[in-house]
């Protein structure tokens, strides 16, 4: 089993604007991974990003850019 760390989770209310999170980072560099949403977490669809929490203020920045709206960005042990 892996060691849970404290961890930036972003929730999406739909699965497309969580696979378009995906592409976002993936296309510009940016840390993270997909992931189920945790039971600790709310969301409409069952993805969510997850990544350091160092990397919220570039993850936030790149959403605005792209118009992409989380559900919610949230820190937790996963």
């Amino acid at each position: 089993m892996r060691k849970k760390e404290l961890k930036l989770v972003i929730s999406f209310a739909t699965t497309t604007d969580a696979l378009e999170m995906e592409k976002i980072c993936k296309d510009n560099g940016a840390g993270g991974r997909m992931i189920p949403v945790p039971r600790v977490i709310s969301a409409g669809c069952g993805l969510a990003w997850a990544a350091e929490i160092s990397e919220k203020e570039e993850l936030v920045r790149l959403m605005e850019k792209y118009h992409l709206q989380a559900e919610g960005i949230h820190e937790c042990m996963i």
